[in-house]
Order: C-alpha cells, then structure tokens, then sequence
C-alpha cells in the first residue's frame, strides 16, 4: 500500500489537470435552448457547463436534453428552442471538484463523466476536468515506470 501511496501519479490535483475556463464552451443559464443548441453544434461537444453572469457554476446543458425537450408526439416542435431557456431544462446533479481536490476523487468522478466542473470554494467556473486528461497522465505515467508493470 505504501507505494499506491507514493506514487506521483496520485499528487497530482484537479487544478494541474483542467481545461481553464478561458478556454471552455458555456452558455449562460438564461440563455434560450436555441442558443445553446447553436453553442453545441458548432463546438462539437454533446454538453457544455452553465453559468449564470457572475461565472458561477449551475450545471450542464447536453444535445440529447435539449432534443428530449423539442420532442413532440408526431414531430419536432422547433418553436420551442426559442421558448424554453437552459435553466428550465439543465442537469444540476452533476459532481464538481475544488482545484485542489487530489487525483484519486477526480477519478472517481470521471469514471461516470466526460468531464467534471472545477469550482472554487466561492462557486465559481474555474474550468473542466475531462476523461482525457486524466487518461493521458495514467498512460504517461504507465509507459515511463514500465519495470512496474511487467508482469501485470
């Protein structure tokens, strides 16, 4: 246990791992579903983290929400996406990390989520922790401590 303990791997914090909030698709919680969707599509992302005006952190808005919510009996009802704002239809239950928050909670989170808010302890968005990241530091670290692994 002590070298589960030891490892680097494990030092590292939410803060040394996320995308910065500069860099980060949102929409704003008022903003109408017709927005968001726009945001979606033209950044490729199937969700992107809302925030109200101050950058505080409310949850996340998805394609597949926003196509459930436009979705009538016998058709598409498009009007909607100009009628019905993001917080009326966001995920709020979604886990969050504070910067500092160790590697091991990261991704326990991450384990059944693309990517997880960083906020600070006054809410605001500081930016995401994706899968990826994290995968690429285990694969890193995997592929430079080899000796380690050679009989797994």
């Amino acid at each position: 246990m002590s070298l589960v303990k030891s490892l680097p791997l494990l030092q590292l914090t939410a803060e040394s791992l996320m995308v910065s909030s500069e860099k980060v698709a949102h929409v704003q919680i008022n903003n109408p579903l017709e927005h968001a969707l726009l945001i979606l599509v033209r950044s490729g992302y199937s969700s992107v983290p809302v925030l109200d005006m101050h950058y505080q952190f409310h949850g996340i808005i998805s394609k597949n929400v926003i196509l459930n919510e436009i979705l009538g009996i016998e058709r598409f009802e498009m009007e909607r996406l100009s009628e019905v704002t993001v917080n009326e239809v966001m995920d709020t239950d979604i886990p969050t990390v504070l910067p500092s928050e160790h590697f091991l909670r990261c991704l326990k989170h991450l384990i059944d989520h693309p990517y997880i808010a960083v906020v600070n302890k006054q809410g605001d968005f500081d930016g995401i922790l994706t899968r990826r990241a994290v995968l690429k530091e285990m694969n890193k670290y995997i592929h430079i401590n080899k000796a380690l692994f050679k009989d797994v």
